[in-house]
């Protein structure tokens, strides 16, 4: 293995995960960075495009390889729980794209070998490292929103043409984009939820799951929080441009995500003091959210303007807008979490909150809306 300051790495499934890689290999802890993905031809142009330092063919061969000290899994979302598994169990440090797992026991045995094994889990959501996600954080630090009042987060993204195992895929299992950020800004987690279906998929794309459902909305109630949160999500047949949203609503301020994210600016309110009218006055102005660069070492704060992908690109990044610049902060995030010996922010444990409150919200939708509650793996 590397020195403790120094990080062997291995990106595994490079897809989207080629994002990643230039990233990679030039963070200032990291030593080497190696490829795998199970089209051979893909990682090797990679390798040769971005100057890895090795490739393998398989997981199971970057887990056999006791050089390697840490995986990052960007591969399709029904292999997380068991590849992060396998990946703890081999000794690595383990960060994985969204969602954690779609399996509850696969959340406890991730959450269970972190804490055993002392390694770093890191769940990559991109959406509590957006520029606007960190703007709004330090909104809510200062008080400028005041005592929240409500909480609203969807996300609306057709995924018609995308791999196989997406075809009628439980909207709420995919929840964490729109769950995540609003549970982090108020540093709270879902105790109970309630969930309804919405549309009706053909017979075909209901039989892999067993969903019926294209969409489903989620309200739920937090840990220690008198606010709600409200959530949506859309895999299929709603006529909407792509967006990942958060909106946040306070007695002095509020936050609101853009309609359309390529050519608007989020919303900021301010209440002021009551007047001699019926209601207190709000001013709205429109939010330019700042640069976040000058928060990572020189080296990566290019990359939270650009990335591997042009507008020809991977879908995921093109149609995210580029993930509001997070990519270098996961990154970051999680090798400094190892190098320092720490929790990433994004811990097994908060992971898997957030993860399972999308799952827990399918279960309730499936349920007709039954209230459940939701583990928090205490």
């Amino acid at each position: 293995m590397a020195s403790p300051q120094r990080l062997n790495v291995v990106v595994v499934g490079l897809g989207f995960g080629a994002e990643f890689v230039p990233i990679y290999r030039v963070h200032p802890d990291v030593a080497t960075v190696g490829l795998c993905d199970v089209d051979a031809e893909r990682a090797d142009r990679l390798a040769a495009t971005y100057g890895a330092d090795r490739v393998y063919p398989s997981l199971e061969a970057v887990l056999d390889d006791d050089e390697v000290d840490a995986v990052h899994l960007v591969t399709p979302l029904t292999e997380h729980g068991l590849q992060s598994i396998a990946t703890l169990r081999a000794g690595k440090h383990c960060a994985s794209t969204v969602p954690m797992a779609v399996d509850e026991r696969d959340l406890s045995e991730i959450i269970a070998l972190e804490r055993s094994t002392g390694l770093t889990y890191m769940m990559m959501e991109t959406a509590v490292f957006t520029r606007e996600f960190l703007h709004v954080k330090g909104l809510v630090a200062r008080g400028e929103l005041g005592s929240i009042t409500f909480a609203r987060g969807a996300h609306y993204q057709d995924m018609s043409g995308w791999p196989p195992y997406w075809e009628g895929l439980p909207p709420m299992w995919y929840g964490t984009h729109a769950v995540a950020p609003l549970l982090a800004l108020l540093d709270t987690h879902a105790v109970e939820v309630h969930c309804f279906g919405s549309g009706r998929l053909d017979p075909a794309e209901e039989s892999r799951y067993g969903n019926p459902y294209p969409a489903e909305t989620a309200i739920f109630r937090l840990h220690g929080h008198d606010a709600a949160l409200e959530v949506t999500r859309s895999l299929s047949r709603v006529a909407r441009p792509y967006t990942e949203s958060f909106d946040l609503y306070g007695d002095r301020g509020g936050f609101e995500w853009s309609q359309l994210e390529e050519d608007e600016t989020p919303l900021l309110f301010a209440m002021g003091d009551p007047e001699h009218t019926r209601h207190r006055p709000i001013t709205v102005t429109r939010l330019k959210a700042p640069e976040t660069g000058d928060l990572l070492p020189p080296s990566l704060a290019r990359f939270t303007r650009e990335g591997v992908y042009g507008a020809d690109g991977h879908l995921s990044v093109a149609q995210g807008s580029g993930h509001g610049g997070s990519h270098p902060h996961l990154v970051h995030e999680f090798i400094r979490s190892i190098v320092e010996d720490r929790p990433s922010l994004v811990d097994a444990q908060t992971a898997a909150r957030w993860t399972a409150a999308g799952l827990t919200a399918h279960r309730s939708a499936i349920a007709g809306g039954t209230t459940m509650s939701v583990p928090t793996f205490d």
